[in-house]
């Protein structure tokens, strides 16, 4: 259906293509805990027309205690296929504007085997900006069948992550606030330590987009952002944040500047930042 490689989409082109039938969009607003409104009444308050919510909690591994971490396969297949969408068609993703878990949600698509999915530059907030129509209530769409295959190069364990701070074969790239990374402000999960995994590098993911737009930052931008922070970007990279949610702003950008084989830490700091596990690092990187 898209005609271009770019994983964003414009407000303009999703205006054009909303009412087509193979054309399925979802709303991916995601708040750490505790922030409300929560997420899916901001969803029934105002969506764009025909949006069904993806919530990223539900759509998980409720066998793990861990926040959101992928679910299988066939459980994956079967939650996005509830919302209507078969493999045939193409996924538009947003979020509220502030570039948290529309990138999380387009990784997962990706990493179960579907292409053609994207997100929509500037999210709701310039959809309303620029006077676009949306809706309230609940969208229920007809069920689908939707097939899907996990790609494990995409995502990262613990394991893989401890044995990395050893090899150092893989650079990591950490999304949280500066505050956070270095150690010096509280995680908003209770009984999870400050600071970060032992060799990690920090670029914040809210440096990547323009918070008075919506809109992510021109390419030259987002390569300057990295390579401010020491990144090679010809070099392995693993993106981490505080849940493995913000992580896929990173994973977005890096894809955009054509660096498409990353992988995500989906435990991330919930993971690693608990009591009596790896050793943590404080400070700048």
């Amino acid at each position: 259906m898209t005609t271009t490689t770019d994983p964003l989409v414009s407000t303009e082109w999703l205006a054009a293509h909303i009412g087509d039938a193979d054309v399925k969009v979802l709303d991916a607003t995601f708040k750490l805990p505790g922030v409300l409104p929560l997420p899916k009444d901001d969803y029934l308050a105002a969506h764009l027309p025909g949006a069904v919510f993806f919530d990223v909690d539900a759509v998980s591994d409720h066998s793990n205690p861990l926040p959101h971490m992928f679910p299988s396969a066939e459980q994956f297949g079967r939650d996005v296929g509830s919302l209507g969408i078969s493999n045939a068609d193409t996924v538009v993703i947003y979020d509220a504007g502030g570039w948290v878990a529309a990138p999380r949600a387009w990784w997962m698509f990706l990493s179960y085997g579907h292409s053609n999915v994207r997100i929509l530059n500037g999210g709701l907030k310039k959809w309303r900006t620029e006077g676009r129509p949306v809706e309230s209530g609940e969208s229920k769409p007809k069920a689908q069948t939707f097939r899907a295959s996990y790609d494990p190069k995409r995502v990262r364990s613990m394991a893989q992550l401890i044995a990395n701070v050893e090899s150092r074969a893989e650079q990591v790239i950490d999304a949280r606030p500066v505050d956070r990374f270095e150690g010096r402000a509280a995680e908003p999960r209770a009984g999870i330590r400050s600071g970060h995994i032992p060799g990690a590098r920090n670029v914040p993911y809210a440096q990547l987009f323009d918070a008075a737009t919506g809109e992510m930052k021109p390419l030259a931008d987002l390569k300057q952002a990295f390579t401010g922070a020491g990144v090679k970007l010809d070099a392995p990279i693993v993106t981490s944040c505080g849940s493995g949610v913000s992580a896929g702003v990173l994973t977005l950008a890096l894809y955009r500047l054509g660096i498409a084989d990353t992988a995500l830490y989906d435990g991330s700091w919930s993971e690693w930042g608990q009591e009596g596990g790896p050793a943590i690092a404080t400070g700048p990187a």
